[in-house]
C-alpha cells in the first residue's frame, strides 16, 4: 500500500513539473515583454568670479549688451544662472521591451528641458510686422518659432515636454528600424545630467543638434562594427523648415577591447533657418540684415537669400578608451560647414554680402574636446575636460571662439542614486575678426565691465531612480 502511494505521489509531482515547464515555455513564446521606469532630477548652485550684473553666464553679447551685431555669447547654454539655487531638469522615462520591439517615452520638464527643446517651442507672440501668407518668420519681440499657419502653431504647446518618443522594431537579430523623436547620434555628451561626467555641457554639445524627428535603420555586422542611416526633419525642429530632409549616418567601430569609435554625419540641402539671415525686411521690422547667428535672429524677413541653393554638413568623431578599471580617456571632434552657391541668386552681390557678414561663402564651425576621468575610490572620482570651439563665422549659437577647462569631482552616495558634482570651470574668448564676444563683469564707474575670461565654481546635485 505504501509503495502504491509513493508511486502515485511521484507521478503527481512529475505531472506538476511537466505542466510548469510547459507553462514557462508558453509564457516565453508569448513574450509579454518588460516595462521599466526611470528618471532623475538635478539642481545646481554656481558662483562666477567675474560677477555678472545680470546674474547670467551667457556672455555680454548674448545678454544684449554687446552692441550692434553682437547676437551670440561665449558663455554657457544650460547652467547659466549664478549666485542662486537653480533647478535643472526633471525627467520621467518609460521603456517597454520584448524580443521583437522596444518603445521609449522620455518626458522632461524644467529650465533645461525648455532649453533642450527650443525647436519644439512656440514664440509667446506672433511677429509684430505683417507676414506674407505662408512665410515663416520670427517674432520681433520674442525668440522662438511662430508658424504663420495658426493650426500649425497650435502644435507647439505640450510638445516641448517630449524629449524622446520612439519605437524600434527588431526585424532580425542584426537589423532594426526606429521611428519617432530621438536624441541625436552626434557628439560625446547628452542632455541627461547623470550620464555626463561633467555637469556643465561642452560647446560642442551646446552648438550641435539635440534631437531629430524621423526614421532610421541599424545593422549590426558583428560585435566590432555596425552601421546606422536614416532621414530626419532637419535639426531640433518639431516641423520641417522645408520639404527637404536631412541624411543621418553613424559607423560604429570597436578596434579592440574597451576602445569604441563613432563616426557621425548629418547634412542636407536647404535644411534650416539660414534663409532668415538675408533678404527683404518685412515692412515695419527693424532695418537689416543684422550680422550674426541666424538661429537667434529676432527680425522678421521675407524669403531671405532669394535662393535656397545651399547645403549644410556636419561631421563628428566620438571615441573613448577605458584604459583600466579606473582610468578613461575620451575625445570629441566636429567640423561643420555651409556650402552656399551664389549661382542664380536674384539678390545683387550675394557673395560679397556673405564674405562681409560671415567671412566666407562657406562659413564653418567646429571644435575638439579632450576628456580624462579617474576613479579614485568607489564613491569619488575626478574628471578633466579641455575644449576649443570655433564659431568665428557666427553660424551657430556661440558666435565666438571659446577655450574652456572644466574639472569635476563626482561624489556618489545612496548606493548610486545621489550624485554630487563639485565643479570648477574656466572660459576664455579671444577676439577674432574684430568680434565683440566677451563676458559680463560687475557694474563699476557707471558702466558694466567687460571681461575676456569667466571663472565659475559650483555644485550640482543629481538624484536618479
Amino acid at each position: 500500500m505504501l509503495k502504491i502511494t509513493l508511486t502515485t505521489l511521484l507521478l503527481f509531482f512529475g505531472l506538476l513539473t511537466l505542466k510548469a515547464q510547459t507553462d514557462s515555455a508558453a509564457t516565453e513564446d508569448k513574450d509579454e515583454g518588460k516595462l521599466t521606469f526611470g528618471g532623475y532630477i538635478d539642481s545646481y548652485y554656481l558662483h562666477a568670479f567675474n560677477r555678472p550684473t545680470t546674474g547670467n553666464l551667457m556672455g555680454m553679447a548674448a545678454n544684449g549688451m554687446g552692441g550692434a551685431g553682437s547676437v551670440g555669447g561665449a558663455g554657457r547654454a544650460f547652467d547659466r544662472l549664478t549666485d542662486q539655487f537653480a533647478l535643472g531638469l526633471v525627467q520621467f522615462k518609460a521603456m517597454y521591451s520584448n524580443k521583437k520591439s522596444d518603445m521609449v517615452i522620455d518626458l522632461t520638464f524644467g529650465p533645461n528641458a525648455e532649453l533642450g527643446q527650443f525647436g519644439n517651442q512656440r514664440a509667446i507672440a506672433p511677429p509684430t510686422s505683417a507676414t506674407p501668407a505662408g512665410t515663416n518668420s520670427f517674432s520681433t519681440y520674442a525668440a522662438g518659432y511662430y508658424p504663420a499657419n495658426g493650426n500649425q502653431s497650435m502644435l507647439y504647446n505640450t510638445s516641448a515636454a517630449i524629449k524622446q518618443a520612439y519605437w524600434t522594431y527588431k526585424a532580425t537579430s542584426k537589423l532594426s528600424f526606429t521611428a519617432g523623436q530621438f536624441g541625436t547620434h552626434v557628439g560625446y555628451e547628452v542632455i541627461d545630467a547623470p550620464l555626463n561626467y561633467n555637469y556643465s555641457l561642452s560647446n560642442l554639445f551646446n552648438n550641435g543638434p539635440f534631437y531629430h524627428i524621423g526614421a532610421k535603420a541599424s545593422y549590426v555586422f558583428s560585435d566590432r562594427i555596425s552601421l546606422m542611416a536614416g532621414l530626419v526633419n532637419n535639426w531640433d525642429d518639431l516641423t520641417a523648415w522645408t520639404k527637404q530632409k536631412d541624411v543621418i549616418a553613424q559607423l560604429f567601430l570597436n578596434p579592440f577591447h574597451k576602445w569604441n569609435i563613432y563616426l557621425n554625419y548629418i547634412g542636407g540641402h536647404d535644411d534650416d533657418g539660414f534663409k532668415s539671415q538675408y533678404g527683404t525686411v518685412i515692412a515695419g521690422a527693424p532695418t537689416g540684415p543684422t550680422p550674426g547667428n541666424f538661429a537667434n535672429q529676432n527680425i522678421a524677413y521675407t524669403n531671405p537669400f532669394q535662393t535656397t541653393n545651399y547645403n549644410r554638413n556636419l561631421f563628428d568623431l566620438t571615441t573613448g578608451w577605458q584604459v583600466s578599471g579606473k582610468l578613461y580617456f575620451g575625445l570629441n571632434a566636429a567640423a561643420g560647414e555651409y556650402n552656399i552657391s551664389t549661382h542664380g541668386a536674384t539678390t545683387p552681390d550675394l557673395a560679397n554680402y556673405l564674405k562681409t557678414t560671415f567671412g566666407s561663402t562657406h562659413p564653418k564651425w567646429g571644435g575638439v574636446a579632450l576628456y580624462s576621468n579617474y576613479q579614485i575610490t568607489d564613491w569619488l572620482g575626478v574628471g578633466v575636460r579641455a575644449e576649443h570651439f570655433d564659431d568665428r563665422h557666427q553660424v551657430r549659437y556661440i558666435c565666438a571662439v571659446n577655450n574652456a577647462l572644466t574639472i569635476t569631482a563626482p561624489i556618489t552616495l545612496a548606493t548610486g542614486h545621489l550624485i554630487l558634482k563639485p565643479e570648477f570651470r574656466f572660459d576664455e574668448s579671444p577676439t577674432v575678426n574684430g568680434g565683440v564676444n566677451y563676458y559680463e563683469g560687475q557694474y563699476k564707474n557707471g558702466a558694466v565691465q567687460s571681461r575676456k575670461t569667466q571663472t565659475t565654481l559650483g555644485m550640482a546635485v543629481i538624484y536618479k531612480y
